[in-house]
């Protein structure tokens, strides 16, 4: 009986030694074995680097010039011929230079007590040199001589019966005086007197 004990002791701790040995079901550890992968996935590519170009700023368009505010500063005032003892007028001016009032032209006009005109235009010119202007004018009548005035680059005088013209050039502008009187004499006369301040006008504008 106890030698039949024995055998049964041995079997049980036999059987209990040998599920040692295996796989525990209950442990997932020891279990499954590590899945084999079956691909392999390439790593992302880098994303390609960019640089940017730096914009070169836009040049400035350059503002078109005032030529009506040109012509207004080169325009003798009332004050540069009070000397005259003239009055302020209306009416265009005459004689050489003549034309329609444009956005850069200027005009001013008086009257002498005696009746006489004096008349004073500026115009700007957007695409011609003042220069070319005065050697291209054709006005009527003979030349007359008139003291240079420093600082103008072309200067012409003309005398029609009695009214004298006197053109003055410098940059895009051209100055125009004009007076009729009651004899070409006194005409260029106050021309001359006139000239002075015309062209400092004229040659204070850039």
């Amino acid at each position: 009986m106890r030698h039949r004990q024995a055998i049964a002791l041995a079997a049980v701790a036999l059987v209990g030694l040998t599920g040692c040995d295996g796989p525990d079901p209950n442990n997932l550890e020891t279990y499954y074995d590590d899945p084999v992968p079956t691909s392999s996935t390439a790593p992302p590519a880098p994303a390609p680097q960019t640089s940017e170009v730096p914009m070169s700023p836009a040049k400035a368009t350059p503002a078109a010039p005032d030529l009506g505010g040109l012509a207004q500063r080169a325009l003798l005032s009332d004050a540069d011929v009070a000397e005259e003892g003239v009055q302020p007028a209306s009416g265009e001016a005459s004689g050489c230079l003549t034309g329609p009032a444009s956005a850069g032209s200027r005009t001013a006009t008086w009257h002498y007590p005696s009746g006489s005109v004096l008349s004073h235009r500026v115009v700007a010119y957007p695409d011609r040199t003042a220069a070319g202007v005065v050697a291209d004018a054709d006005c009527a009548g003979r030349t007359v001589s008139v003291p240079a005035q420093a600082g103008v680059e072309r200067q012409r005088a003309w005398c029609e019966g009695k009214t004298c013209t006197v053109l003055l050039a410098k940059g895009r502008l051209v100055s125009a005086l004009t007076v009729s009187a009651s004899t070409e004499t006194r005409a260029v006369d106050a021309a001359k007197r006139l000239l002075p301040a015309m062209t400092a006008k004229l040659t204070a504008q850039p």
